[in-house]
């Protein structure tokens, strides 16, 4: 199909964010400060609250309702059926699989299940909505009342690690929009059908969080959650998992302030950095005695703050109607199945309940009781998309304890990768090599030292193996102890005033001189048996 081409004068989207997160209503659980809230009013600070919805891509070779395939990156208009061009006289067929991933991702949320819910018609006008409306469920959503547990280190302090739960006011099945591609040069705007139809499971959470880096973190276990379940690839870079926030400010005793809406947030950074913003901003301007418009607003990476897109003073008239073009869809448990019928002819409850895998924090505690490594680290090694499966690759190849094992994981090789913006799949050190290399030092043929020289050099993505790089550049450690003996002999003689200090009590001069072995080595020797040697010849 011919992509459309529509210019610029149609009219602006008043699609206003899908439904508000619990329209900040229900019960408050917690009062926390907001990040940054210094001003005050009396000896009252600012309380923020932060509701999120969570729109995830179904994990399915076709559409919610159609038998388009789903591809991300395909040439425009290359996966459009009839159905979701919107021509007359086509009809939905509701795709199993993506009711059946729906149902495993309530269940994994600790979620009510409906065994009806219902399909409705939420109509606005925009390009990329050849219908003029969206297929949805706004009044029996498939899944409601969950709940979300979330572990994240308070303050940036990776020892303080605290595990909070946000309340799922429900998860419904939804199809996507269009995407409009905006033409700049020629003043055009052009209509991609491809993700028109495609299958959406919405995650409503209520606002029962106070700052960017609680909502990153519940976003981020989501992500894990449905990953893991294979629900959704949720890869935010393509778009697999959108947000957005909901953030208002208060005083507390008082009504929850004027909410603004942050949309179509796609990476968990940056939904902190959003949500944070927007605290601020919203604080800055009511200390000034200005006031907070009801309206949408998008996030600016590259300036660091949100930006007006349009207010929502008016109300928007969805006009929501049923979906006289689909049943309601129904559901069955083991007590209600039918006689004579099989899994393959419904989609069973219990029946995908029993087949859950562990979710991550099962495997979080699984790594705890196995490695004996902290609870935080097993967070980093989880939260770091291909990082648990590099450690456990590491750790089948290596004779290291893991909690030594655990530290080049997550300081050096996460601190390279993060440096280097790359990935744990991109990084040239791969886990055979790491392995290799902590054998070489465990096994005390290496030094500590030479160990850190070894892993720049295979930073450099030469192919070289550990082993190669020691013995091209002789950094293996010194086996010879008479050798190491004289060494340390010749530093003693040539340091008589530390010698001295150390006979005369300070003991803290003797890293000195162990230190003048490391650089007359060129770390090459074993500063443990170098201390041993020095602590004895010091106490002749």
């Amino acid at each position: 199909m011919a992509a459309s081409i529509v210019r610029r004068s149609l009219l602006a989207r008043h699609g206003p964010a899908r439904r508000v997160a619990g329209l900040h209503s229900g019960p408050r659980r917690r009062r926390v400060q907001a990040p940054g809230a210094a001003g005050e009013q009396g000896d009252a600070p600012w309380v923020a609250v932060v509701g999120l919805e969570i729109h995830a891509q179904i994990s399915s070779d076709s559409k919610l309702f159609s038998g388009s395939k789903v591809q991300f990156a395909a040439s425009p208009n290359s996966l459009v059926s009839f159905f979701d061009a919107s021509l007359p006289g086509t009809l939905p067929v509701l795709n199993r699989r993506c009711v059946e991933a729906a149902v495993m991702t309530g269940l994994a949320l600790n979620c009510s299940i409906n065994k009806k819910s219902l399909f409705d018609r939420k109509h606005y006008f925009y390009a990329d909505l050849p219908a003029g409306y969206q297929i949805t469920q706004q009044r029996l959503p498939v899944a409601v009342n969950g709940s979300l547990s979330y572990s994240f280190h308070a303050g940036g302090q990776k020892n303080q690690m605290v595990t909070r739960t946000v309340r799922i006011k429900q998860i419904q099945l939804e199809q996507d929009s269009g995407k409009s591609l905006h033409d700049d040069t020629r003043g055009q705007t052009l209509i991609d059908l491809n993700r028109a139809g495609v299958g959406l499971i919405e995650v409503v959470m209520e606002p029962d969080m106070s700052s960017g880096e609680e909502a990153a973190a519940a976003v981020r276990e989501l992500q894990l959650i449905l990953q893991t379940l294979g629900s959704s690839q949720a890869i935010m870079a393509e778009g697999q998992l959108r947000v957005d926030a909901n953030v208002s400010v208060h005083h507390p005793g008082e009504a929850y302030g004027t909410r603004t809406e942050v949309k179509n947030i796609n990476s968990a950074r940056f939904l902190a950095r959003a949500i944070d913003y927007e605290i601020k901003r919203q604080i800055k301007e009511l200390e000034n005695g200005g006031t907070i418009v009801n309206e949408t607003r998008t996030f600016d990476y590259k300036l660091g703050c949100t930006l007006p897109m349009r207010d929502k003073e008016g109300k928007q008239d969805y006009r929501f109607m049923p979906e006289p073009n689909l049943p309601p869809l129904i559901l069955y448990d083991n007590k209600s199945l039918p006689a004579n019928v099989n899994h393959s002819q419904v989609v069973n409850i219990d029946w995908i309940r029993e087949r859950l895998p562990d979710l991550p924090s099962v495997k979080r505690a699984k790594l705890v009781e196995q490695y004996g490594i902290l609870p935080e680290h097993c967070l980093t090694l989880l939260n770091e998309d291909g990082l648990m499966q590099f450690f456990e690759n590491v750790m089948k190849q290596t004779e290291m304890n893991p909690k030594k094992v655990i530290g080049w994981i997550l300081i050096d090789t996460l601190g390279y990768l993060n440096q280097h913006r790359l990935t744990v799949k991109e990084s040239p050190v791969s886990s055979f090599f790491l392995a290799e290399l902590l054998n070489l030092l465990e096994r005390r043929e290496i030094s500590s030292s030479a160990a850190q020289q070894v892993f720049r050099e295979l930073w450099k993505g030469e192919g070289k193996t550990p082993l190669q790089i020691v013995k091209e550049k002789r950094l293996e450690v010194i086996q010879d102890q008479q050798e190491l003996e004289a060494i340390c002999q010749a530093v003693m003689e040539g340091h008589q005033k530390e010698v001295a200090e150390i006979k005369k009590g300070n003991r803290k001069v003797l890293n000195r001189l162990i230190g003048v072995v490391k650089r007359t080595t060129g770390g090459r020797a074993d500063l443990g048996a170098a201390k041993q040697i020095f602590e004895k010849k010091l106490s002749q």
